[in-house]
């Protein structure tokens, strides 16, 4: 599930009456917490420093990735 849809969903919660239901509280945590196979990127030794991580890959002779990005994740400005 797209966490802006589980943000969505939860916001509209928040409004409701006195408060939520137990048991919809567990389906929707249930929903929006990530599944095991979408977490596997955790377990990827990921290196922070750009100029290490060319030597190591250089090294083992294997690629490099980069993965960059700019801007906050969130889109926010």
């Amino acid at each position: 599930m797209n966490a802006a849809i589980a943000l969505a969903l939860l916001s509209g919660l928040a409004s409701v009456g006195d408060g939520v239901e137990v048991a919809r509280i567990d389906a929707l945590r249930k929903l929006i917490k990530p599944r095991p196979e979408e977490t596997r990127w955790e377990e990827i030794p990921w290196r922070v420093d750009l100029w290490d991580a060319r030597r190591e890959a250089a090294r083992l002779g294997k690629p490099l990735m980069l993965w960059e990005m700019d801007g906050n994740p969130m889109g926010c400005g």
